[in-house]
């Protein structure tokens, strides 16, 4: 039977070649490294993401902090409401002006960041990756990020 050359030729659509399989694949289960070490805590990933921006950040605006994390304000606003009801952030209006929300991490909430610098390493020892290696991979996402954003 002749083999045609599309047939010999790499499938375009086979799963295993597609990125979007891989990062999603990729995504689900480095997420889900993630929930064992944060558990304690008390949050989910996108709260560890959201504390994350305002320990590096002090406080944020509401609007900055959902494009920091990639999180639309939707989303943002129960998960803030419940950081708050945890004792971890604070939000209060801005008042220069009343329509901005401030967001910032309380003393309770500063306190995680002891216990959140286990993680990086946790997940470096699960991944099997030295830090060179997971730089880079940083640093592909990243471009990834950034040639896929849809405002660009």
């Amino acid at each position: 039977m002749p083999t045609s050359k599309s047939a010999t030729a790499e499938d375009l659509l086979a799963l295993e070649s597609q990125v979007c399989f891989a990062l999603a694949v990729a995504s689900r289960r480095v997420i889900a490294l993630y929930r064992p070490l944060l558990e304690p805590m008390g949050l989910t990933h996108p709260q560890y993401l959201v504390m994350l921006a305002l320990w590096q950040h002090k406080q944020l605006t509401v609007r900055r902090l959902s494009q920091l994390v990639s999180l639309d304000p939707a989303t943002m606003s129960p998960l803030l409401k419940r950081l708050e009801a945890m004792g971890y952030i604070s939000r209060r209006r801005d008042p220069v002006d009343e329509r901005t929300l401030i967001v910032a991490a309380t003393s309770q909430g500063l306190a995680l960041r002891e216990q959140a610098l286990a993680i990086p390493p946790a997940i470096r020892s699960r991944l099997h990756m030295d830090t060179d290696q997971l730089r880079h991979l940083h640093a592909v996402l990243t471009e990834v990020i950034q040639n896929s954003d849809p405002e660009q």
